[in-house]
Parts: C-alpha cells; sequence; structure tokens
C-alpha cells in the first residue's frame, strides 16, 4: 500500500475542503489549505469540513487516469478504449484489450481513490466516535451516517473491483500499515451491509437539493444496500431494500423519486437532482480552473474524454474520441427509442455535410450522446473542457427497478403478466413508448443494456452475471482472471499483500 500510505499515518496531514458559503451544491468545494489531522475536528465547523473531505474522493476524475465511469466502459463490450492512438491513455487501452498486468491498468487509481475514501472516513468516524466540541448529537449522529454511507461505498468498489482485499476500520498507524493483509470478500461484505444499516437508520429520507444536493440520503443507502445483497446473490434480501425505493412500479416512491416523462431529460446538465436520481456526483463549473489544477477539477471532465476529436460542427465542442460505441450496441439501440439520447451518431452528420471530425482510434464514428460536451452548457471561465457542469448520476431509479426485477426472478417468484419484476421492466420500457414483455433474466439483463448503456454498469453487469466470457471472449478475457483487478504492483512492495494467483 505504498502509494497511499501517507493516508494512514498518525499524524497524517489531510486536504480538507471547506463547503463554499456562496454555494448552492455541497460538493462544490472551495480548498483552504492543509491541516494536522490531529490537531483537527475542534468545532462544528472542522467537523464539516471533515465530511466533505470523506465525500471528496466521490467526484475524482483526474487522479492519473480513472475520469469516473470511463475506463469501465472501455472495458465493456459496448465500447472500445479509443483516443488519440494504441498508447493514447495506455491504461484504458489495456483493460479494452485485457492485456492489463499488474504495472499498467488502471487499478491503481481505482485502489487509490477508495482506499483514501477508506482512510478519511476511518479517521472521521473515529474522530465523531471520540467526540468533537460543540457539535451537537443530531448533526454528529447525521455526520457519523454519512460517513459509513462513504466507507461501504468505497469498500464495495474495492472489493467488486479486487476481491481480496486489505481490511480495516481504524485509522492506521506507522506501526501497522505495513502487517495489513488481504482478507476473504465475505469480510468486506458484512461491515459493508452493517454500515448501511447502520446509516440507514439515521439518514434523512430527503435532503433540499438547492443546498444539499449531492448529500446521502436514506434511500441512496437502501439502494446501495440493494445492489450489495445483488452482488452476494441474497436475492430475497436485494428485493425487499430496493422495493423501499422504488415504491409502485411507474409511480411515486415514499421517497419521491420518480421515472421522468422524458428519457434524454434525465442527463441534462440543467436537469440536476432530480426525481430519478439517487445517488448523483456532482461536477460544477464553479472553480473555473486550468490546467494547473490537475487532481481537482470539479468539473465533468469525461465528456470531453467522449467527445468526437478535432470536431467542427454543430451541438458539440471537440473532445478526445474515447469510448467509441461498438457496432454491437449501435445496431443493437439503432430502432429504440432511447436511440437519440444514447448515441451521437458523428459519422451520420459527416456524411451529410454537417460535421467533419477527425478520425481517432479505433474510430466507429459513434460516441457517447449521453455524457457528450455541448456547446449548450460549455463553461465560459476557466479552461472550457476541465469545467464542464454536468453531474453524474451513479444509481437512478431505473437501474434500481431492473435491479429489483432480477432479484425477484431469481428468487423464484416469477416474471409473467401481473407479476412485480413484470411492472417493473415493463415500467422502464412504457417510459420509452415500448411495449410489455416477460419479465426473463434475459430480458431484464438485455433492458439493462440498452436502458444504462454508456453509464458505467455493463461490465459489472456481464462479471456479476458470469456472461463476460462470451462477450468479451474476442477482447482477450480470460475466465478466472478477468473478473477481478490485478493488486497493484506498487501494494506489493514491502507489505504482506499477495497478488492474485491468475496474475502472478
Amino acid at each position: 500500500m505504498n502509494k497511499i500510505v501517507h493516508l494512514y499515518k498518525a499524524t497524517l496531514v489531510i486536504t480538507l475542503v471547506i463547503f463554499s458559503a456562496c454555494s448552492k451544491e455541497f460538493l462544490n468545494p472551495d480548498p483552504k489549505g492543509t491541516l494536522m489531522e490531529e490537531t483537527y475536528y475542534s468545532n462544528p465547523e472542522e467537523a464539516f469540513a471533515g465530511l466533505v473531505s470523506v465525500y471528496d474522493p466521490v467526484g475524482w476524475q483526474t487522479a492519473v487516469t480513472y475520469f469516473n465511469f470511463g475506463a469501465l466502459n472501455a472495458a465493456s463490450d459496448d465500447h472500445v478504449a479509443g483516443g488519440g492512438g494504441p498508447n493514447d491513455m495506455e491504461t484504458w487501452q489495456r483493460w479494452s484489450n485485457y492485456t492489463l498486468n499488474e504495472s499498467i491498468g488502471p487499478q491503481q487509481d481505482y485502489w487509490d481513490r477508495n482506499f483514501t475514501g477508506v482512510s478519511r472516513a476511518n479517521i472521521f468516524i473515529k474522530k465523531l466516535e471520540t467526540g468533537i466540541p460543540g457539535l451537537s448529537d443530531a448533526l454528529a449522529a447525521r455526520y457519523l451516517a454519512e460517513a459509513k454511507f462513504l466507507r461501504g461505498y468505497y469498500y464495495f468498489d474495492l472489493v467488486r473491483l479486487f476481491r481480496n482485499i486489505p481490511f480495516y476500520t481504524e485509522p492506521l498507524t506507522t506501526d501497522n500499515m505495513r502487517e495489513q493483509t488481504q482478507v476473504a470478500p465475505e469480510v468486506v461484505y458484512a461491515q459493508i451491509e452493517q454500515d448501511l444499516k447502520d446509516a440507514i437508520a439515521v439518514l434523512p429520507p430527503t435532503v433540499p437539493a438547492a443546498t444539499e444536493g449531492g448529500r446521502v440520503t436514506k434511500g441512496a443507502a437502501q439502494a446501495l444496500l440493494g445492489k450489495v445483497f445483488i452482488y452476494q446473490k441474497k436475492w430475497s434480501e436485494a428485493a425487499t431494500q430496493l422495493a423501499e425505493v422504488n415504491g409502485t412500479p411507474g409511480g411515486t416512491s415514499q421517497y419521491g423519486y420518480h421515472l421522468l416523462d422524458e428519457f434524454e431529460d434525465v442527463f441534462r446538465p440543467d436537469n440536476k437532482f432530480h426525481s430519478e436520481a439517487i445517488f448523483e456526483i456532482v461536477h460544477s463549473a464553479v472553480g473555473a480552473l486550468d490546467w494547473g489544477a490537475w487532481g481537482v477539477f470539479y468539473g465533468n471532465v469525461a465528456t470531453v474524454m467522449f467527445g468526437p476529436r478535432g470536431y467542427s460542427g454543430p451541438s458539440y465542442y471537440s473532445g478526445w474520441s474515447f469510448c467509441p460505441i461498438t457496432e454491437e450496441l449501435y445496431n443493437l439501440l439503432h430502432y429504440d427509442p432511447r436511440f437519440k439520447a444514447t448515441v451521437a451518431d458523428v459519422d451520420s452528420l459527416e456524411k451529410i455535410g454537417e460535421a467533419q471530425y477527425e478520425k481517432g482510434y479505433m474510430n466507429t464514428g459513434w460516441f457517447i450522446q449521453k455524457y457528450a460536451p455541448l456547446t449548450e452548457f460549455a463553461a465560459t471561465n476557466g479552461v472550457r473542457e476541465l469545467n464542464y457542469p454536468q453531474n453524474y448520476i451513479e444509481i437512478r431509479l431505473a437501474d434500481t427497478y431492473l435491479l429489483e426485477a432480477e432479484a425477484l426472478v431469481e428468487s423464484g417468484q416469477g416474471g409473467g403478466a401481473g407479476s412485480r419484476a413484470y411492472q417493473l421492466l415493463n415500467a422502464v420500457r412504457n417510459r420509452v413508448g415500448l411495449g410489455p414483455i416477460e419479465a426473463t433474466l434475459d430480458n431484464i439483463f438485455l433492458e439493462r443494456r440498452k436502458e444504462l448503456a454508456t453509464e458505467g454498469h455493463r461490465w459489472y453487469d456481464l462479471i456479476r452475471s458470469g456472461r463476460a466470457p462470451a462477450a468479451l471472449g474476442d477482447r482477450g478475457f480470460v475466465a478466472g482472471k478477468h473478473e477481478v483487478l490485478p493488486i497493484p504492483y506498487n501494494e506489493l512492495l514491502n507489505t504482506q499483500l499477495e497478488q492474485h494467483e491468475a496474475y502472478r
């Protein structure tokens, strides 16, 4: 764990991000400098800043290659890595063609991002449990619930991506940081479940979007717990949690969630914190940052990553042509009502003379529309490419509808006409004008692929369903190996960690 070893020291120096008094969004941070953790947390203001520091890694995009969900897209059968050439973002290329190893791949960034979050959460939880002067019991309870949600969130990412990971719930010291060993996934999942259950008991059912948009709620914790149960094949438990989130299919749930009338409105940068968003990662143009702020951008940089390279024409500004859409996904969506909101068909624009663009590496002519760099919303201050104000919705209602339908079918409750699984699946289809179909597992996974296309879910769905070898075998995917990322090479040096056998 060498590259994040500084996070574990008892004399940890943390970069704290303080909530801006003039900001309307919870995670529009205003950096105020660095402070010593051991002398911090002496008043409510510092407690709040500590909470924001636990949230902070959620929105990281530029640790080196992370860029949120882009690498996951590149690894799936819906995209190729793209970019400017075979060595452009080599970590993505290696995951896309399954030639990654312990030294080259996206694993270090996922490891750093999530263990940074775990470490900050552990420190903050310990401080709350010890007591922070002047902090009310109600605020302390809410902050603790948020920190436990976030620790569960970070650990869930880690256990899904790496399986056998080091695990700790106390701040590490210089005496024990190098002695940590990996544990079985069941140990990590048990703690995730407990953290999320503790959070559910305290978190508010809703938050005011204007002042607290981006903070987690009871519904977000229940949705995440439902996903955690799904990954463990605890189908009945998953269905129970997700039903609490979803409510009556097609209606409005107890938390106010409901499907938007228009599919394309889900992704508009000027439609943040809407009724379909359950867990939304905040991105903003408020920082007006330039290239000197690498690693702390607040904008959604993924959008310029996905945009067509050297583009001139309507709607978009030029991007870097990563994650072009495969022909298979294009054909699947071409006559689907969600096509125009999902696929930027730049090749067709060029053919009719409305646009020109540079053909990047592995170009198909089809790009991501949901998170495209639209000129309509381009930042006017700072570097345009670094300040795009579009949030990323990590969990939304259509996702939880389809997950609950899957859990119900897997638990033996059936998916025929009139069943709840049938109603959930077809509420998603009805929103875009598609007729009803039976809720079989094949139909549910197909609907997930179309509804959630380009949003970073496809790779995880292939892995957890066992469909990855068939879908990705022609890319080089090896069953029994590529279901997980290798432990990063730097984390194996002078520690007790062991590499996955398949990567040795």
